[in-house]
């Protein structure tokens, strides 16, 4: 990839999280790394960005929130890199997004409802 145009399909799918959910996601022909944890997370995401990678990141909810200088920085300035937080997969009805807060911001406090 280094600066070319990739093709279509061309990017990495990586899953961080318990065991349980990322099996789910190695079905479907993604990275899957089980019982991952914070230095898991930023091991993955600084080879990631040596390696030049196009990837989209998928972490369970407790590692999107644990922060990490790869994390940090890669949310706040990457293009090729998507970083995104599943929820939890035995309490998925706890899980709130952080844009939903964005979008009651926006459009109401009832948006969502």
């Amino acid at each position: 990839m280094n600066g070319a145009a990739s093709p279509i399909g061309s990017a990495r799918l990586v899953v961080l999280g318990s065991a349980g959910l990322v099996q789910g996601f190695r079905l479907i022909g993604a990275e899957a790394h089980p019982d991952a944890d914070p230095d898991t997370v930023e091991a993955v995401l600084a080879q990631l960005v040596k390696d030049g990678d196009e990837a989209l990141v998928l972490l369970e909810t407790h590692l999107a929130h644990a922060g990490g200088p790869w994390l940090n920085r890669l949310r706040n300035e990457s293009g090729r890199i998507v970083i995104t937080e599943l929820p939890p997969l035995p309490t998925p009805q706890d899980y709130a997004p952080a844009v939903d807060e964005v979008v009651r911001a926006v459009l109401g406090p009832e948006a969502l409802k």
